[in-house]
C-alpha cells in the first residue's frame, strides 16, 4: 500500500510562526489556504495542504523572501525528535545521515542525498510534491533550514562553499547572500548546499553517544508508527471527494454521504465534531479551484465559474469578492503582476556548474 505523503505539525508551525512575525495571524493564513482551524489539531498534514499554506503565506505577506525567512527561523520544535538526534550526533556528517534516515518524521515531501567530493560534499534536496506543484518558497526554506540548523549543531558561523537552486530566483540577491554568506546560483541541475569535508567531519561539542541511543529508539518507534496507514479523517476524505466532483456541477450532501458510505445525518455529525460542515468544505474546494484557475490560466471568467457550478456569472463574481475582497478580473491582474515581479531578469542570475 502506498501511503499519502505527509508533513509534521512542527514544520507546519514553522510556516505559521514565520507568517505571524510578519503580522499574518493563523486564522487569516488558514482561511487564505482554504483550511479550517481544526487542521491544527492533526499531528501530520497531507503534503498538498502545506503547499496550500505556503502559497497562502506568499500571498498574505507579499514577501519574495518569505521562504528564506521561514527557513532561517527554524528551531528544535521544527524537527521534533529529529532535532534531538542531530544535537547528540558526533559530527555534522553523521547528523546529515540521520536526517536522511529519519526524514519522514519531518516530512516525506522530499529527500536528501549527499554527493561526495575530494574536498567537499553536496547536500542535495529532491522535492517530492503531491498533486499540487510546490511553491518555490518551500524549496528555499528547506535549504535555509539546512544551513541554519548546521550552524546550530556546530555552534559556529558555518559558511557553505556554495548554494544553488534548480528554480529561478524569486527575491533580491542580497537576501540570499546575507543568509548563506557564500556564492548562490539559480536554475541549476539540482538544489543543494556544498559543505567542506572538514566542516562535515569536525567533532560536535554536544555529542553524546548514550543520549543518541535513547533518541534513536524513540525515532525508530515513531518511524514504525508512520508505516501504519492512518484512517482518513472524514473532513479530509470529504474535501478530496468534493474536489474531484467539481466538473461543471455542484455535488450534493446526499451524494457525498453515499460516496463515503455514510448516512447524511452521520456525515453531518462527524463534520460538526471536526468543526466543519459540507457547505464549508464545498466553498473551500470551489475557492481553491477558482483562485488557481484565475492566477494560473487565461480561461474566461464565465468558463471558470461554469466549471465550478456557477451558472450565473454574477454569483461567481460575488463569491470571488467574498474570498478575496476584489472582483475576479482585478484579483487576476494583481496575481499576474505579483508573478511577473517574482521572476527577475534571468540575465542577473549567473549559471554555475556544481562543484565537488
Amino acid at each position: 500500500m502506498i501511503l499519502q505523503a505527509t508533513v509534521s505539525i512542527g514544520w507546519v508551525n514553522t510556516v505559521l510562526a514565520a507568517a505571524h512575525r510578519q503580522g499574518v495571524s493563523r486564522e487569516a493564513l488558514l482561511a487564505q489556504a482554504g483550511l479550517g482551524m481544526d487542521a491544527l489539531a492533526a499531528e501530520r498534514w497531507p503534503i498538498d495542504d502545506i503547499t496550500r499554506l505556503w502559497r497562502a503565506a506568499a500571498h498574505c505577506t507579499q514577501d519574495a523572501g518569505f521562504g528564506l525567512k521561514a527557513g532561517a527561523g527554524v528551531g528544535p520544535a521544527s524537527f521534533e525528535v529529529v532535532s534531538d538526534l542531530l544535537e547528540s550526533a558526533s559530527s555534522l556528517r553523521q547528523a546529515l545521515a540521520l536526517v536522511q534516515q529519519y526524514q519522514r518524521l519531518i516530512s516525506d515531501g522530499g529527500r536528501f542525498q549527499t554527493i561526495a567530493g575530494a574536498d567537499a560534499c553536496w547536500v542535495v534536496y529532491h522535492p517530492h510534491q503531491g498533486t499540487l506543484a510546490f511553491s518555490p518558497h518551500q524549496i528555499e526554506a528547506v535549504l535555509a533550514a539546512t544551513v541554519v540548523f548546521a550552524r546550530r549543531v556546530t555552534g559556529s558561523a558555518l559558511q557553505p562553499q556554495a548554494v544553488q537552486f534548480s528554480q529561478a530566483r524569486i527575491g533580491p540577491l542580497a537576501g540570499y547572500r546575507e543568509l548563506f554568506r557564500c556564492p548562490v546560483a539559480f536554475e541549476q541541475a539540482f538544489s543543494g548546499v556544498l559543505l567542506a569535508n572538514d566542516q562535515l567531519d569536525a567533532p560536535l561539542p554536544q555529542a553524546d553517544p548514550r543520549l543518541a541511543q535513547v533518541h534513536h529508539r524513540h525515532a525508530r518507534a515513531r518511524l514504525a508508527a508512520l508505516s501504519v496507514p492512518p484512517v482518513p479523517a472524514p473532513a479530509q476524505a470529504l474535501r478530496a471527494w468534493i474536489a474531484g466532483q467539481l466538473q461543471g456541477q455542484v455535488p450534493t450532501r446526499a451524494q457525498a454521504a453515499r460516496a463515503l458510505g455514510l448516512s447524511e445525518r452521520t456525515l453531518a455529525r462527524r463534520m460538526l465534531a471536526q468543526g466543519s460542515s459540507f457547505t464549508e468544505l464545498l466553498d473551500a474546494a470551489r475557492r481553491e479551484a477558482a483562485l488557481q484557475a484565475l492566477a494560473q490560466t487565461r480561461r474566461p471568467l464565465a468558463d471558470i465559474g461554469q466549471a465550478l457550478g456557477y451558472a450565473d456569472p454574477s454569483v461567481f463574481n460575488r463569491a470571488v469578492r467574498r474570498w478575496t475582497g476584489s472582483a475576479p478580473s482585478v484579483w487576476r491582474q494583481a496575481q499576474q503582476r505579483i508573478s511577473a515581479g517574482s521572476h527577475p531578469d534571468k540575465q542577473s542570475t549567473a549559471r554555475t556548474r556544481p562543484r565537488g
